[in-house]
């Protein structure tokens, strides 16, 4: 598996970024905005991941999707550890993420890389997307933040 930088000119791969966050305006929108990765095997994009400046010295990762029938094979892992990677090698000091209260495996894989919870954003999900959200059978309302210093 190669994880590489999006090309200028390429698309991006929106059904795999819709799977991270079923909101086409808010993914197009950090998709301006950030840097876009995609995770290759057999001349197939399997993960995707997108890295977006917040603030001085700080990048937020805020998605990260592996295609679901890929899932449980450590490519998720490497995306994670490949974005903090590239965080480091740009001179970012702070790598953030944030998941629903519902992404129990996200919220497990992410504290295995190091990260660290540091809040809640109560009823993030309420706010700012048009329908609820389900995951493992649990409503998504929370955002949960994670923060690794690097």
């Amino acid at each position: 598996m190669k994880i590489r930088k999006l090309k200028n000119g390429e698309k991006p791969p929106m059904d795999l970024l819709l799977l991270a966050d079923p909101s086409r305006e808010i993914v197009e929108n950090y998709l301006h905005r950030g840097e876009c990765y995609i995770a290759e095997s057999e001349q197939q994009i399997v993960g995707v991941f997108v890295l977006l400046p917040t603030r001085p010295e700080t990048v937020e990762l805020v998605n990260v999707a592996v295609l679901e029938e890929k899932h449980c094979k450590g490519i998720g892992k490497s995306l994670v550890t490949n974005a903090i990677q590239a965080a480091k090698s740009k001179g970012y000091k702070t790598i953030e993420i944030g998941t629903g209260n519902a992404g129990i495996g996200q919220l497990a894989l992410y504290q295995k890389c190091g990260f660290r919870i540091i809040g809640v954003d109560f009823d993030f999900f309420i706010k700012h997307y048009p329908e609820e959200i389900f995951e493992n059978g649990i409503q998504c309302r929370d955002m949960i933040r994670l923060s690794q210093d690097l």
